[in-house]
């Protein structure tokens, strides 16, 4: 029977009729969803797409976009079922600012990583700089976009031009940064995140108006449990994975963190310029964290929670954990379990409700304390891990992989004798981009800024080749840049499925 939901927030861009199983078990709309996203092809490739360091770069099991995905919907679910059967303020604001559906969170939270390209962020930043450069994209490339793009475009269900055709809640509560390039000002995210191209805006447009009560800018409740849901658990399973791989040095660590402590009151005095120039100094970058956390979240940072953070990560993290190095022994899996544990259930239980957030911040977020704990947790991955020049040689080898994609591409579509026989795929998404560009042209003239026909063909092949290549694992990508370069003896299977 087709499905006419008087809620706005269960409406489709294209009526449905339910299956009779669905219909037996009694699903609702956004249960339909959550399988949806679930057996889509871009779901499963996250199990081989890059966290922050590879698999094949660790030799050991380490936290993949699948993986990751999942937590987040596990720790979002609780939230958002805690918040949606509360019967107090915070419940009553949840509920008038158009609810917290455990299912729609969980939905949310396990599309939020479809849109990251092959070897992670550096592939983000990669592909974000070509689509700017070779192609005059101005908009670039970011991956929450690339996710709402997937969403509503690109992965198809059973029906053409609508993507996944899912409820306008569950396509809201994807958009972490709802605004196009360069629109978020001060908010969270800036001028550099954003979560739809000009092309897909008119359906994320659509999608929010089934939330009359969430101002312009901000985040519905459902889209900001998944946010922090995604900042909890990033924040503890990198520290898992970099604790398993022994890469977390106990000493460098604890010197970093004693010097601060120690150095405070003359750390407090240094030149920002004398800090940067020296962050191998211990007790240095600490400090520039605090500066900066100050200088852009002034509405949350406070020195005291700040120095009581600091304080309580090194106490269960470096003087805890870390100390006792990891031996794969069931012991050693027990003590991290529980550290993880003991941390989410924590942080979990630490969420807040506001009807006015700051211009930074969500409707749900979490308290002051636990805001500036999961900062200095994340510094440790960010400080001890990403800029290890080991890690940074690896990652310009995989920027090069993209770089020899996207100009292998170009020239085989340019090449008039043989841009037939390009893969079928990259030919569909440029043709997808082509009639997105043209119905822009028509129905938003000023999002085109007077593009001639010629001049949006060229800009839409030029996104549907990213498209392409955002859509590739990390080992598709390094396949395909083998088989483009005529180097590889495996030919049948190294690009099946391309």
């Amino acid at each position: 029977m087709p499905q006419h939901p008087t809620d706005p927030r269960q409406a489709r861009r294209l009526p449905e009729t339910l299956d009779e199983f669905q219909r037996a078990e009694g699903h609702p709309q956004f249960r339909v969803d959550v399988e949806r996203i679930r057996f889509s092809p871009y779901y499963s490739r996250l199990s081989a797409v890059t966290q922050v360091i590879s698999q094949t770069g660790a030799g050991l099991a380490v936290h993949n976009r699948l993986t990751h995905s999942i937590k987040v919907a596990a720790v979002a679910r609780a939230i958002a079922t805690h918040l949606s059967t509360r019967d107090d303020e915070r419940g009553r604001i949840v509920a008038e600012l158009g609810g917290a559906h455990p299912v729609v969170v969980q939905a949310a939270a396990a599309a939020h990583d479809l849109g990251h390209p092959p070897f992670g962020h550096l592939g983000e930043q990669t592909l974000d700089r070509l689509a700017r450069t070779r192609f005059g994209l101005t908009e670039g490339f970011e991956g929450n976009a690339q996710t709402y793009r997937i969403l509503t475009r690109l992965d198809e269900h059973d029906k053409p031009g609508v993507g996944l055709n899912l409820t306008a809640a569950v396509r809201a509560a994807v958009l972490k940064y709802p605004w196009r390039r360069g629109h978020g000002g001060a908010r969270r995210g800036g001028a550099s995140k954003f979560n739809y191209y000009a092309v897909d805006e008119p359906d994320a447009l659509r999608a929010l108006e089934a939330y009359p009560l969430i101002e312009p800018g901000q985040q519905t409740v459902e889209c900001s449990i998944m946010d922090i849901s995604d900042d909890i658990a990033y924040s503890l399973h990198d520290l898992d994975d970099f604790y398993r791989a022994g890469l977390l040095n106990p000493a460098t660590l604890s010197a970093e963190f004693r010097s601060w402590h120690r150095d405070l009151s003359s750390l407090r005095a240094a030149d920002t310029h004398a800090l940067e120039a020296d962050t191998r100094t211990p007790g240095h970058s600490l400090e520039l964290l605090w500066r900066r956390l100050q200088s852009k979240d002034g509405w949350i940072a406070d020195a005291d929670a700040f120095s009581e953070a600091v304080a309580k990560v090194g106490s269960e993290v470096i003087d805890g954990l870390v100390a006792e190095p990891f031996d794969g022994s069931l012991a050693s899996e027990r003590a991290l379990a529980r550290f993880t544990t003991a941390w989410i259930a924590r942080l979990q239980s630490s969420v807040e409700v506001h009807r006015h957030p700051d211009i930074r911040s969500g409707h749900v977020s979490l308290d002051q304390q636990a805001w500036h704990e999961v900062a200095v947790l994340k510094f440790l991955h960010e400080r001890f891990i990403l800029e290890r020049p080991d890690l940074t040689v690896y990652q310009r080898g995989q920027a090069n992989v993209l770089v020899r994609l996207v100009d292998g591409f170009t020239a085989w579509l340019d090449d008039p004798g043989d841009a037939r026989r390009a893969p079928r795929r990259l030919i569909d998404l440029v043709d997808l981009a082509t009639d997105d560009y043209r119905r822009l042209r028509h129905e938003a003239p000023d999002l085109v800024v007077d593009r001639s026909g010629a001049e949006l063909d060229r800009l839409a092949r030029g996104r549907g080749i990213i498209d392409y290549i955002a859509s590739l694992t990390d080992a598709q990508a390094s396949s395909l840049d083998a088989l483009l370069a005529g180097q590889t003896e495996r030919l049948w299977d190294a690009g099946q499925g391309l």
